[in-house]
């Protein structure tokens, strides 16, 4: 199984579906927030649109820049992953949309405890599952994929703690564009895809083992 994952699209449709078309064949698409820059409902059902078109499922959370009403068009939609779980043969996919609060007071931010809740609610649906990728828009606390500069950690407290308890396979973040990488907490796979809009995503592959690869 091959998933392709992008976080941080802000927009730039257009580079994911290129992305999209020069890994063909694969099986899903996981968006792992910030799908918009404070779009509409209507701009997030066209890029949700325009993904599905290549014949594959598409996963989806929101991001901190994500407004919080687009919850509702990817509940409609069928996509999102925010607080549940989907199983997709024997590889269980769930998230947490938005991201701790901060002091730039975008327009989703949640609790450390709302993110907890969140992890567990969906962990829930897809624990029996032989590989769990779990997808928060927000990086774990105090890796390499959550540091900006000069060095400071700014990742959710609650995921690194989630992560540490339950150990899923792999876990996708992005928000700290400038982390883009991989890292591990205990035998989870820590990957922050890097900004999409800029050409970057990353390929999960799953078979007897699971790699994780940076591309763009």
């Amino acid at each position: 199984m091959k998933l392709l994952a992008f976080t941080d699209i802000h927009g730039s449709y257009e580079r994911v579906e290129r992305a999209m078309v020069g890994e063909s064949p694969f099986s899903a698409v996981i968006v792992g927030g910030d799908l918009t820059t404070n779009g509409t409902p209507a701009e997030a059902e066209r890029a949700v649109k325009l993904f599905q078109k290549k014949g594959a499922p598409v996963f989806v959370v929101a991001g901190n820049m994500d407004p919080p009403e687009l919850e509702k068009t990817f509940i409609a939609l069928d996509v999102s992953i925010n607080a549940r779980g989907v199983l997709l043969d024997d590889v269980g996919l769930f998230g947490v949309s938005a991201s701790p609060v901060t002091p730039m007071h975008t327009p989703y931010e949640i609790s450390e405890e709302e993110i907890a809740l969140r992890a567990h609610a969906g962990w829930k649906d897809v624990q029996a599952a032989r590989i769990r990728i779990f997808v928060p828009h927000a990086p774990p606390h105090n890796t390499s994929v959550d540091l900006i500069k000069p060095n400071n950690h700014v990742g959710s407290t609650a995921i690194r703690k989630f992560i540490e308890q339950c150990q899923p396979d792999v876990t996708i973040c992005g928000h700290i564009h400038e982390a883009r990488g991989l890292d591990t907490i205990g035998k989870t796979r820590v990957v922050n895809c890097g900004p999409a809009g800029r050409g970057y995503y990353a390929v999960i592959s799953i078979g007897k083992e699971t790699s994780v690869e940076l591309k763009g």
